[in-house]
């Protein structure tokens, strides 16, 4: 019998849903690749210049020392707000001329978040970095970050194969 608070694994599909260009050659997806490269050098780039990778930038915001950190992530959330919904609204394509569809969150009981939350938090305290960085690190010749980078990939591997049996 069922368990009746347990609802079914959502379906295995990304967040972002975009449908390939059914002509597109191997040039233009290697065109393509190449895009997405320059984005997130620039990505690293920003991120290193302003010290949003500094292990002493972090520990300062742990220990409210600081407001640097805070006004970066006060600075992020509203660009990344009005960024979503530009793409919602304006029927944004990727570069292979997919068309974009962001689905509605399908919220779930506060575990979730907890565990999430909580598991994100070690995982930053204990490395002195969140995952956003650990490429821009990598990349800095902080080469002791490659283990951080093959934990964490092994990390979403594992959430990925555990996803449809957990109970969220």
């Amino acid at each position: 019998m069922a368990d009746p608070l347990r609802r079914p694994a959502p379906p295995a599909t990304t967040r972002i849903a975009a449908k390939p260009d059914e002509g597109s050659t191997p040039a233009a997806r290697a065109l393509g690749l190449w895009a997405y490269l320059a984005v997130g050098v620039l990505f690293g780039t920003v991120i290193t210049k302003g010290e949003v990778i500094s292990w002493f930038r972090i520990q300062e915001m742990f220990r409210f020392q600081g407001f640097h950190m805070f006004g970066v992530f006060a600075t992020a959330l509203p660009t990344a707000i009005v960024t979503v919904q530009a793409v919602k609204r304006s029927e944004a394509r990727t570069l292979r001329g997919g068309l974009i569809r962001i689905p509605a969150k399908q919220l779930g009981r506060g575990v979730r978040y907890v565990v999430g939350g909580v598991t994100f938090g070690l995982g930053w305290a204990l490395t002195g970095a969140c995952p956003g960085p650990l490429f821009a690190l990598l990349g800095s010749g902080v080469g002791v970050i490659a283990v951080v980078v093959a934990a964490a990939l092994a990390g979403t591997w594992t959430y990925g194969l555990l996803r449809p049996r957990l109970p969220y």
